[in-house]
């Protein structure tokens, strides 16, 4: 039995640009999952190919059959001792089993069931030949599915046309109105329906440079060809993206040396699938609206027009830009001074916006504050910024940075909030209170700062640029975490509606990767005050969710959970120092008298903790076996420099030092009876082993390395 290739394509009106290939990939994914599991189509030479434009979602699938192979099928019925009498005949039970399969009930049947063991018992096994599914009821089953599956979060209802309604159908509920349904095998139709359509060959093609309407698919491989030379339409999304990628910079060229086409790759998605046939055209502004700060220029073209800005060399935006259209007309002037007059409204918006802004100062904005709610149950933005401040200031002290300068960036670092250009652009939030700050003849620190201390906002963003930043950054965070755990709102699932897990892997970001001399502990109790009776103190609860964020953070870049679990059980309250702990871990692990040592530390931690309340005092007078005073020995000898080394930082050396005490510890778990009738010899050894546990577990918890 041969194969044809398979084409299926669901015609509707314009679909969502943003999510248009996520639901390419969706239907054409579910489609070839379900044609495998129907037998249809083959797990080793089947290939699907998805096609999304804004008009169509299509699936092109590879060696698929016209009907399924009959497939072999063995069901388990029942134990013997259930389904056949002492005489071996059938029982009431495998009878009604029996007909309710459709096999046959004859003695001679049911004599011939196989029996085979299951498990202790014997069961009854039932063969039959399954008929495979032919393409028809299984493409009408795929595409059900696959359309039912579509990651599509609201649908609209709609009327179905008269003309093309089956009977019994007047609205659906769909992503989009449907319009046309292809299945074509080879160049068979597939006789199927979907959300009221018959299957055809015939589809749409551009709106405007179609050269024939309908278009007629001839054959499933000619789909994309076809579409390109009589619709004007380009199917595949990547195909559309990469000649998108190389318009702009054939056009970027065009230019000359020196300009640049401003790539973003959510506003690449998005024109993909806002457009069939692209075509890129050079317009231009008025060079007086580069007067603007050009994070707002930029923004206004991406966001409101879609269109792609054009940098110098040194990313200095320049008054041209790239419009991706969706025709290619033989002059196409119409179309640049169409896109230039739309875009030259938002630009003297931005413009107004800028200069209205900058005739108050930012600290005649503070005040302004007091009216903008935060949460109602912490107050304003106003109070907000004082908790802020207030953090900042204590932090700056344990820095010993300027406190002033912190003082002022923090107090300012919201007022852009209450800003024109902010209230259009949110997005422009600490970009736009530092170019305010600058023309208010504030220095260039406390200006970084103001924009830096929203940073990191996301995974892999740069952290603030200078101290003054940090400081401001890390109190803004701190402020959040502390308000939001003392009130109780605390993340749950996928809900972080205050972005919590962000801001605390920014804590943890710039604690690490500034290697601040801070304490996490202390940062916490700083922040504690500043909200008097508003919160309940739950620094337990935010200290286990920053350890979990970083534990997290640390497996994501290659640590092992043992080695993660090993320094983070001590709760080390230096952040900075966690990467030299682990090194020092990865490092001790790898030696031969690793194993034993850390099972040691197991065995101890465990006699401590049914011990309780060990004190680490050793009396030489009470070592009696020459295990253990062998073992005090060793400590006395190698313990000191083990400290030594952990107090100069040198974690990687401290713990090979205390390797040194495999050979004893071995010797004393070996000789000596800790927990001895005596009780002064008992409390002895205990202490003895609280010595040797402190020592040995002041860079990291080493029972976790136990196998």
């Amino acid at each position: 039995m041969t194969t044809q290739n398979l084409l299926v394509e669901l015609f509707v009106e314009e679909l969502p640009p943003k999510v248009l290939k996520k639901l390419g990939d969706a239907f054409a994914g579910v489609l070839f999952e379900q044609l495998k599991a129907q037998g249809l189509a083959s797990a080793d030479d089947s290939v699907v190919t998805a096609y999304a434009s804004p008009r169509r979602l299509a699936a092109h699938v590879t060696h698929v059959w016209r009907k399924a192979a009959d497939k072999a099928v063995q069901q388990k019925l029942m134990p013997v001792s259930v389904g056949l009498d002492a005489s071996g005949h059938a029982t009431p039970a495998l009878l009604k089993k029996l007909q309710a399969l459709g096999a046959d009930v004859s003695d001679p049947a049911v004599a011939a069931l196989k029996r085979a063991p299951d498990g202790k018992a014997e069961a009854l096994f039932y063969d039959s030949l399954v008929t495979g599914a032919a393409l028809d009821t299984g493409l009408q089953k795929a595409l059900e599915e696959a359309i039912a599956k579509l990651p599509i979060p609201k649908v609209m209802s709609y009327q179905l046309e008269t003309d093309c309604a089956l009977p019994g159908w007047s609205s659906v509920n769909f992503v989009r109105p449907a319009h046309g349904l292809v299945a074509l095998h080879g160049s068979t139709v597939v006789p199927i329906t979907a959300l009221g359509l018959k299957a055809g060959n015939t589809t749409q093609g551009h709106r405007f440079e179609a050269k024939v309407s309908p278009v007629v698919i001839q054959d499933a491989d000619a789909y994309a060809q076809t579409l390109l030379s009589d619709g004007a339409v380009i199917a595949s999304f990547n195909d559309r993206r990469f000649a998108i990628v190389q318009q702009l910079a054939q056009a970027a060229e065009r230019l000359g040396p020196g300009y640049e086409v401003l790539m973003d790759e959510d506003l690449l998605s998005e024109v993909t699938g806002l457009v069939e046939h692209p075509n890129v055209l050079v317009c231009e502004f008025e060079a007086q609206f580069l007067d603007v700060p050009q994070e707002c220029l930029i923004l206004t073209m991406k966001a409101n027009q879609k269109y792609f800005p054009l940098v110098d060399a040194k990313g200095t935006l320049t008054n041209k830009f790239l419009v991706v259209s969706n025709i290619s007309p033989d002059d196409a002037s119409a179309v640049i001074q169409g896109n230039e007059r739309v875009v030259r409204p938002r630009l003297a918006d931005a413009k107004f916006f800028f200069d209205q802004d900058r005739k108050k100062t930012l600290a005649s904005r503070v005040a302004g504050l007091d009216k903008v709610v935060y949460h109602n149950k912490l107050g304003s933005q106003g109070e907000r910024v004082q908790r802020v401040r207030a953090i900042a200031e204590a932090i700056a002290r344990r820095l010993g940075a300027d406190v002033a300068d912190v003082q002022r960036a923090a107090e300012l670092a919201k007022t852009d909030l209450v800003t024109d250009m902010v209230g259009e652009f949110p997005e422009l939030q600490g970009i736009m209170g530092r170019y305010y700050a600058l023309n208010d003849g504030l220095s260039a620190e406390v200006a970084d700062a103001i924009e830096d201390h929203y940073k990191p906002r996301f995974a892999g963003d740069e952290l603030p640029r200078n101290t003054i930043g940090v400081i401001v950054a890390l109190a803004d965070k701190l402020e959040t975490l502390v308000g939001m755990f003392g009130i109780g709102n605390l993340p749950t699932g996928d809900k972080d509606p205050f972005a919590l897990r962000r801001h605390a892997l920014g804590v943890i970001r710039m604690l690490v990767e500034k290697d601040l001399p801070l304490e996490l502990a202390e940062l916490v109790e700083d922040a504690m005050p500043v909200f008097g009776d508003r919160i309940t103190n739950a620094s337990a609860a935010l200290a286990d969710f920053i350890y979990d964020r970083l534990a997290g953070s640390l497996r994501e870049q290659g640590y092992s959970p043992q080695e993660v679990e090993a320094v983070l059980a001590l709760r080390p309250q230096r952040l900075g120092d966690v990467a030299k702990r682990l090194a020092a871990v990865r490092a001790f692990a790898a030696l031969p008298e690793a194993p034993a040592l850390a099972a040691a530390n197991k065995r101890i931690a465990n006699i401590l903790k049914k011990a309780q309340d060990v004190d680490a005092h050793v009396s030489e007078v009470l070592l009696k076996e020459a295990a253990e005073i062998a073992l005090y020995a060793a400590m006395k000898e190698v313990a000191p420099r083990a400290k030594a080394q952990f107090e100069a930082g040198d974690y990687t050396a401290s713990l090979q030092t205390l390797a040194a005490l495999r050979a004893p510890v071995d010797a004393f778990f070996d000789g000596v009876m800790v927990n001895a009738d005596e009780m002064d010899l008992r409390l002895n050894r205990q202490g003895l082993l609280k010595s040797l546990h402190d020592a040995m577990n002041r860079v990291a918890d080493l029972s976790r390395l136990a196998a």
